[in-house]
């Protein structure tokens, strides 16, 4: 059992942890190493057998952060009453001590389509789900700014001031994706600062790194894919760090999913978040969140 343990029951550390995937299931239940927690997709635990026990297996070692990313905040009809009631009961289950889900919509007439796609910024909707998944859920969600490669004509505010009214109208938290914001800026050429710099303080109550792809199109012009299938860039850490300075320490997960690494690549990336964290001035390295 990890020295990490006797924590499992408290907050999440304001300290890197991983993506639980299912490759590495049987090694973190054996070698239990050391980070500040685990977070998993919430729909790859809706059902039960040996995906959901181990989970509660690991819940008894890390705190866990569950992720959504189904649940389709920004369809422009009605939520998945079902797939609402899935995620509460997998909260009542596994008693997280962060939950999330992405700003996007993914399902329209009922099928859910296999992408997050890009929303216009249009507020009335988006606050009417949050709150309503927030009520069913018994707690407050943290919203998580998307990586976008096309943006709808008549949204009437840009996209960080969209997520920041979202969270004062709403009480919702932010999940501030590093990685989305660095992608998205240079796919619409935003500057990253005026994006990181409008949003409000006290809503952070997590971040996201991960890896991104370069593709050069046909008309020459480069593209940046938000893949989750490579380390963190330098770019990304350059940005993590003026985040660090903005917002001070927060929960921050290594996020990798396809091309998956060995756990030991994961853990070598916390490490480094780890260090930028305990870079910060008058932090140390067991800094918590608040």
């Amino acid at each position: 059992m990890s020295d990490l343990a006797h924590k499992a029951d408290g907050p999440i550390p304001a300290q890197a942890g991983i993506g639980l995937r299912f490759p590495h299931h049987e090694e973190l239940v054996r070698t239990a190493p050391v980070t500040a927690f685990l977070e998993v997709h919430a729909e790859n635990y809706f059902g039960g057998g040996a995906a959901r026990q181990t989970l509660r297996t690991l819940r008894g070692e890390y705190p866990i952060s569950i992720h959504g990313v189904g649940l389709s905040l920004g369809s422009a009809g009605e939520l998945d009453g079902g797939h609402l009631a899935r995620l509460a009961a997998l909260v009542r289950d596994i008693e997280p001590a962060l939950v999330s889900e992405h700003l996007a919509w993914s399902v329209f007439g009922g099928h859910y389509l296999a992408d997050l796609l890009p929303l216009p910024m249009t507020e009335e909707v988006v606050c009417r789900h949050v709150q309503q998944a927030q009520e069913q859920l018994g707690r407050r969600l943290l919203l998580e700014n998307p990586s976008t490669y096309v943006q709808f004509a008549h949204s009437s505010i840009p996209e960080w001031e969209f997520i920041a009214a979202v969270a004062q109208r709403t009480g919702c938290g932010l999940l501030c994706d590093v990685n989305n914001i660095f992608v998205s800026a240079s796919n619409h050429g935003w500057q990253a600062r005026d994006y990181l710099a409008a949003l409000p303080v006290q809503a952070i109550g997590e971040f996201h790194l991960a890896g991104h792809a370069r593709r050069r199109l046909a008309d020459g012009r480069e593209v940046r894919i938000d893949n989750h299938g490579s380390r963190v860039s330098a770019e990304v850490w350059t940005l993590f760090a003026e985040a660090l300075q903005r917002f001070g320490p927060r929960p921050t997960l290594i996020e990798w999913d396809t091309d998956l690494p060995a756990l030991s690549v994961l853990l070598e990336e916390a490490q480094r978040a780890d260090a930028a964290i305990a870079a910060l001035p008058g932090i140390g390295a067991h800094a918590h969140a608040a």
